[in-house]
């Protein structure tokens, strides 16, 4: 078995170990997680972000109207214990508002405009009713949504928010999108945190998890830092995808790295070999669809979710 990406580094944010020992992950095994791998998923990375502000309710509602499967939804947490969605921890590129979200309450990002950024930034794809767009909760989403849709849910930074991950299981237990989740998937949790994603897993061994990977190149084989982060170096072996599976139902991982393939199809064989899903992130070309498409991905993370329903069901 040979490893992969020789030049690459595994690691799990805010972790200090990549994988954890395989004694740590048995004694958080309750049983082999697994899902329904029979239909391939298309998730709205952070809605249809390539075409209404990310993480808005224009942007969520476009996924069901260009018949995505998941709406993915960042998750961080206010300075009063409430879960909202944002990708980042600050609240500077996407809100008129500046400095880390756990320094502010839920009535003062509310205040924000999370939304004239985007037309500003794209302005041939600028739209009037995104102006002053608030940043919605993450029980807001439920409330909208309800159980007719499908959430993949990211824990990020859990190691700036404490008790995110019960706060998390809470909302879905009050919105009745916990219990036997893993063949009707109504929920995935993602995360680069496998310490976020084993707590989960003891709170509710039921929710499908996805252990998400990021791969950086090193200089002539020696690892770099990634954002001031210096991960234990590791391949990536057969061993490595085993342990992932004693937990999590699937894996995520940025396909491309400055335009660079990170990995090839044998990559993807192994992984499915052990039944776990593989959801690259982010796909927007009509030309990388196809390619994973035809490496045998079982779903992918785009900003067009649209597209990528017309590639997976186009029958010429």
């Amino acid at each position: 078995m040979k490893k992969f990406l020789k030049k690459a580094t595994l690691f799990a944010v805010a972790l200090s170990v990549v994988i954890a020992p395989a004694t740590t992950l048995a004694a958080n095994k309750d049983k082999d997680p697994t899902m329904n791998d029979e239909r391939f998923l298309v998730i709205g990375h952070r809605g249809v972000s390539g075409l209404a502000p990310e993480h808005t309710i224009p942007a969520y509602d476009r996924v069901k109207e260009e018949k995505g499967d998941y709406i993915e939804v960042d998750i961080q947490m206010t300075k009063d214990g409430k879960l909202v969605a944002l990708h980042d921890t600050t609240l500077d590129r996407t809100t008129n508002g500046t400095g880390e979200v756990r320094d502010h309450t839920l009535e003062e990002i509310k205040q924000l405009d999370a939304g004239s950024w985007f037309n500003e930034a794209y302005p041939e794809k600028a739209d009037e009713s995104y102006e002053g767009l608030e940043v919605p909760t993450l029980e807001e989403v439920f409330q909208r949504y309800g159980k007719d849709t499908k959430y993949y849910i990211e824990t990020k930074s859990p190691d700036v928010y404490p008790g995110m991950e019960e706060k998390l299981l809470e909302l879905l237990e009050k919105y009745n999108l916990d219990g036997a989740n893993e063949r009707s998937s109504k929920v995935i949790i993602q995360s680069f945190s496998q310490e976020s994603l084993l707590k989960v897993h003891e709170m509710d061994p039921d929710l499908p998890l996805v252990q998400l990977l990021w791969y950086e190149p090193g200089e002539n084989g020696k690892y770099e830092e990634y954002s001031g982060v210096t991960p234990s170096p590791s391949d990536v072996t057969s061993e490595d995808l085993e342990e992932i599976d004693r937990y999590a139902v699937g894996i995520g991982m940025n396909y491309r790295y400055d335009g660079e393939l990170f990995y090839d199809e044998d990559f993807i064989e192994e992984a499915r070999e052990l039944d776990l899903l593989v959801h690259p992130y982010t796909v927007n070309s009509k030309s990388d669809m196809d390619l994973l498409l035809d490496w045998g991905v079982t779903g992918m993370f785009t900003n067009y979710a649209g597209k990528l329903h017309d590639v997976t069901h186009d029958d010429n």
